[in-house]
């Protein structure tokens, strides 16, 4: 399978699970949440990584020990020995079978499958861009992470191939710039409070699409009370109207829709005869 954004992003809508599917007794950020989401028909899978005391990247959401180990243990004053007696608990807080994978073997597993979104780069990424390169990843991976002259310099001089996504709220004045700068500026992530946002608007995405730009925006929720794209979420999609919730993203020219309810976003999208590009 040969990965480029761009050319996916022409051939339909690309739906992003976030931290693959869970449920029942599989839990997020584990490798049967990740099968499940691309048996589901996920493009591509968001992940999290945290890295051990000695040095180990893992694939765990930091500081989500309490939630997902129920565990007082911090995977970042833990060794990989200590990390992989960890296991995580379902949603009826039982303990399950599942333990902490290795980042090494997480892209060993999705080598060659799909995209993959890692979420937390900025908190290692010069460990994370030598995994990736090591196992000959670069085109299969997006990076994001919000924007600062540290995270640019960074991106310049360690990574300048590796595709990126700064997360910018409410406007995006850096867009030209990024343009011009020693990085692969692939695109931008978009969080926005309401329709009329400028992040929202047609302007703004044509403007994206006519500079080869691609534009991600959320539909999941992490806190009702902040919403990441106007109300157009998984919660509205569910309870209200998949067309208020999804249709709406989908209309405005989106090109990558993150969600939480993987199957349900890519049936949708197919069915409403949304999720090709014409």
């Amino acid at each position: 399978m040969k990965f480029d954004l761009h050319e996916s992003a022409k051939d339909h809508i690309l739906v992003v699970a976030h931290r693959g599917v869970a449920g029942g007794n599989i839990p997020c950020n584990t490798l049967p949440a990740y099968e499940t989401a691309l048996k589901q028909g996920a493009d591509m899978i968001e992940t999290d990584l945290s890295r051990t005391a000695d040095g180990h990247l893992v694939i765990f959401h930091p500081k989500m020990e309490p939630i997902h180990l129920r565990s007082d243990k911090r995977i970042p004053e833990l060794t990989i020995d200590e990390v992989k007696e960890l296991r995580y608990v379902n949603y009826d807080d039982t303990p399950t079978q599942f333990g902490i994978v290795m980042f090494d073997d997480f892209l060993e597993q999705f080598k060659g499958r799909c995209y993959i979104n890692v979420d937390k780069f900025w908190g290692c990424p010069e460990d994370i861009y030598r995994a990736v390169k090591r196992h000959g990843m670069l085109d299969q991976i997006l990076v994001k992470s919000a924007l600062s002259e540290e995270v640019l310099s960074v991106l310049e001089n360690v990574a300048p191939e590796i595709p990126f996504m700064p997360i910018v709220k409410e406007e995006h004045p850096m867009h030209k710039e990024l343009m011009k700068r020693n990085i692969n500026y692939v695109g931008v992530e978009v969080l926005f409070k309401n329709d009329d946002s400028v992040l929202a608007s047609p302007e703004f995405m044509e403007m994206m699409h006519k500079d080869g730009k691609l534009v991600w925006v959320n539909s999941i929720i992490y806190n009702y009370r902040s919403q990441l794209s106007g109300g157009h979420s998984d919660d509205t999609a569910l309870s209200e109207s998949m067309e208020y919730g999804w249709g709406w993203l989908a209309d405005r020219g989106f090109d990558l829709i993150q969600t939480d309810w993987t199957q349900m976003l890519v049936n949708f999208l197919k069915e409403t005869g949304r999720y090709y590009k014409k």
